[in-house]
């Protein structure tokens, strides 16, 4: 019986994580956010009314549930009281369902500010980020400069580091960058009333975790992006700034490793990746046009068209080794039902025909050649399914396929938006 759940996106994120955690949240008592800033994106359909979160975890719909951000966070004020206030606005009183770790860094606005002119300095060498500081926030925290959120309750010496910071970001902003330095005026104004805001929800997160652990509460992980996004095992630099693997479940939250009992890892039926960086089974022609338009393949963070391309099993088989993936959840079936005929990324090639070497970073992964099994399509719709028997029997040979390429389990479909849309294969992950 596992009592202790992460969940990690397999790909490039936008997997449909957040639907996941919702489900799951039902059978849990805490849910915990581990990594990223709201550079990530959860879309939440709940009778449908559409909610979009950036930080705050999916749990944070369900009453029962206590929600923790972890100290892996990065926290930008701004967005942080916004989402809280749109979630008041729609009767969720996410305050007293909420805990933010002490240890959080902050996103300052000279963050968002370097993050952009980087960017722009870039040229056709940028990196394809979010634009909101994430970067440069994970970059100071390496460096031993952050400002954390418990730093604030001692507010003469941190508006002293504020101040600093803001001096070395306004430096590199107009003399390397040059463009407009940030006020640090309204920068301290901002952070001070931030501070009195959210103190009450400021938390020793691992103490409030092994408190749920004592009682024998189940605890699910939320992490944000994919894991071939990770800053180390990803495709690297066309990755985000922190470990979105499983492993950082536990560095995001002071959570011990020997606790976890249970990994999902949630997979589209077909690829996707907003953003610059090499994609190997990426579409050009009206397949991959009718997989975005079926898939509303566009950030819930940015608004960005996702790139789509067909199942890359060589990839999720190298996620599923890193996060030591127990099940998977196998989202967006529905997309592929208008196709003939769908495929599966099986291997890749060389082009001087020698075998991949395992080299998943930008210039390892930029001139292989995928290579494919073609399966037949259903051509019925499977939308809004929710058992097995009312699937067409090539859709489950394509979800044995999936199974038998990872030597994984899918213990989750997901054939809609709404959570009635969804096959649960194995109701017993925490029964």
């Amino acid at each position: 019986m596992a009592k202790n759940v992460v969940v990690v996106g397999m790909a490039w994120g936008d997997e449909g994580k957040g639907k996941i955690v919702d489900l799951l949240a039902e059978q849990v008592a805490a849910v915990v956010r581990f990594q990223g800033g709201h550079n990530a994106g959860h879309t939440i359909v709940v009778e449908n009314e559409k909610l979009v979160l950036h930080l705050i975890p999916s749990g944070i719909l369900h009453e029962h549930v206590q929600c923790y951000l972890g100290n892996g966070v990065v926290i930008s004020p701004q967005a942080l009281l916004s989402e809280i206030k749109r979630l008041e606005e729609h009767g969720i009183n996410a305050r007293a369902r909420l805990c933010i770790s002490h240890a959080c860094p902050l996103i300052l606005s000279s963050h968002v500010a370097l993050d952009k002119a980087r960017e722009a300095a870039s040229g056709t060498e940028k990196i394809g980020t979010t634009g909101r500081g994430i970067g440069p926030a994970y970059e100071d925290k390496m460096a031993r400069r952050s400002i954390r959120i418990g730093d604030l309750y001692q507010w003469e010496t941190a508006k002293e580091r504020i101040l600093n910071l803001l001096g070395y970001h306004n430096f590199l902003l107009e003399q390397y960058y040059q463009v407009d330095p940030v006020d640090a005026d309204l920068e301290l104004e901002v952070i001070s009333q931030f501070a009195v805001d959210i103190k009450p929800l400021v938390k020793d997160i691992s103490a409030a975790l092994q408190w749920h652990r004592e009682r024998d509460d189940n605890i699910l992980f939320e992490g944000a992006q994919g894991a071939m996004l990770d800053i180390d095992q990803g495709t690297f630099p066309y990755v985000t700034s922190s470990s979105t693997s499983a492993a950082g479940a536990c560095v995001g939250t002071g959570f011990g490793p020997r606790y976890i009992d249970h990994v999902v890892g949630v997979t589209k039926a077909y690829s996707t990746r907003v953003g610059e960086g090499t994609f190997p089974t990426e579409l050009h022609d009206d397949v991959g046009k009718q997989l975005a338009e079926r898939g509303a393949e566009f950030g819930a963070t940015t608004g960005r068209p996702r790139r789509c391309g067909w199942l890359d099993a060589v990839a999720l088989k190298r996620a599923a080794q890193m996060s030591s993936i127990s099940s998977l959840c196998l989202t967006k079936l529905d997309v592929l039902d208008a196709l003939e005929s769908v495929r599966i990324c099986t291997d890749y090639e060389l082009p001087n025909g020698q075998p991949f070497r395992g080299d998943f970073g930008e210039r390892g992964l930029r001139e292989i050649k995928p290579i494919y099994t073609e399966m037949e399509g259903w051509l019925e719709s499977t939308a809004d399914c929710a058992s097995s028997d009312d699937l067409p029997v090539e859709a489950i040979n394509f979800v044995h396929c999936v199974e038998d390429l990872l030597n994984v389990p899918v213990s989750i479909v997901s054939t809609g938006a709404q959570r009635e849309s969804t096959i649960m294969r194995d109701d017993t992950l925490f029964s």
